[in-house]
């Protein structure tokens, strides 16, 4: 029997900023529906527990050839596979490369590839350039959250760091915070929070304060928004938070173990936090090893120790399709952790891809003739 050919398209970053990737209001809608899916059960991610983050390497700290990559700080190399139903019926993977030190090599901290298939035949039918993709998609969960998590009449956002990521997540939480007066903006290098301000202020025209500390930018703050990179995780005293404030948390952050046990605990999925402890535990060091680069750590430590178990636990898309309740009051601190879900990369990749055909972009690969 003959063979079907096998054209895909191939889209460029320039491709994928011409085809919407960094629109901020789209992106936020696609999110919603992607955990609205979550919520409903239709959706599969890696490992046997059908919510693993993915297929890690784990890098050795020593190691006998000298070109071999060690471990580090921010040092991955992933694939992140994911089927999402729906209207999307579609399956993908996100091939994850990340070192700290790439910046010294002129290079972002992460460079990353999305790869969308055919649910039914596996066939590819996409090749995509991800970094502004993958920005955006986590940039717009906790937009996401702050539209069912936040006060009613929240009006104070606080930034904690002024990368790429921190500016859709602030973007996004700002298109759900209606009541918004003022944005506290801290990073540690003041000119990055004042180039970070013009931009804001530019789109949004808030009251833009520049923090003098990180204790400045949080203790007045609604909303909380800490994504920051780096070998030491961010700080944030049990006594900054503000009370009924909605802190979310993109990346690391060093809490006191108290604001876990005391506060209400939402996870973009809590099955995969979970799925990252089992594998923890299977490593030869134990759970410390995960301790780099798992955005939860903290909170998976306690529960290991049984100083929080399931019920403590609720995940983002079980409040959005309507399964658990959000914010119960006004006074209640709600701690929000998101570590990022490939089914997140099929959706907006989808989309993209989706509008890229619409347009005519993209460069057609023949896989076979």
């Amino acid at each position: 029997m003959d063979r079907k050919a096998i054209d895909l398209v191939f889209l460029s970053e320039k491709d994928m900023i011409e085809s919407g990737v960094q629109d901020t209001k789209k992106c936020l809608a696609v999110m919603e529906e992607t955990f609205r899916l979550l919520g409903e059960g239709d959706y599969i991610m890696g490992g046997p527990n059908e919510n693993s983050h993915g297929s890690l390497l784990w890098f050795p700290e020593r190691s006998p050839f000298p070109k071999m990559p060690i471990a580090g700080p921010d040092r991955r190399y992933m694939a992140m596979p994911a089927y999402l139903g729906g209207r999307f019926n579609m399956t993908g993977v996100k091939w994850y490369g990340s070192n700290i030190k790439n910046p010294e090599k002129g290079l972002p901290r992460s460079v990353l590839l999305v790869c969308l298939n055919d649910a039914d035949t596996g066939e590819p039918l996409a090749i995509m350039s991800a970094n502004l993709l993958s920005a955006m998609r986590t940039g717009c969960v906790p937009g996401v959250a702050t539209k069912y998590l936040a006060r009613k009449n929240a009006k104070t956002l606080g930034i904690v760091g002024c990368g790429v990521m921190n500016k859709a997540c602030s973007k996004a939480i700002l298109e759900n915070l209606p009541w918004g007066e003022k944005v506290y903006i801290y990073d540690i290098v003041r000119q990055n929070a004042e180039r970070f301000a013009s931009e804001l202020s530019e789109e949004y025209g808030l009251e833009m304060i520049i923090a003098e500390n990180l204790e400045a930018a949080i203790i007045d703050s609604d909303v909380v928004s800490i994504a920051a990179s780096g070998a030491v995780a961010v700080k944030v005293e049990k006594d900054w938070l503000k009370k009924g404030c909605l802190f979310t948390v993109t990346g690391h952050v060093d809490l006191e173990d108290s604001c876990y046990i005391e506060n209400k605990l939402i996870f973009d999925d809590w099955k995969m936090h979970k799925a990252w402890l089992e594998e923890g535990l299977m490593h030869e060091k134990g759970i410390i090893s995960i301790s780099k680069w798992v955005p939860s750590y903290q909170i998976l430590k306690l529960y290991d120790d049984g100083l929080l178990t399931d019920d403590r636990m609720v995940s983002l898309g079980d409040v959005v399709f309507g399964k658990e309740p959000g914010r119960k009051n006004d006074e209640e601190i709600i701690i929000f952790s998101a570590g990022g879900l490939p089914v997140e990369d099929v959706s907006w990749g989808y989309s993209v891809y989706q509008e890229a055909l619409a347009k005519g972009l993209g460069q057609k690969l023949a896989l076979w003739g």
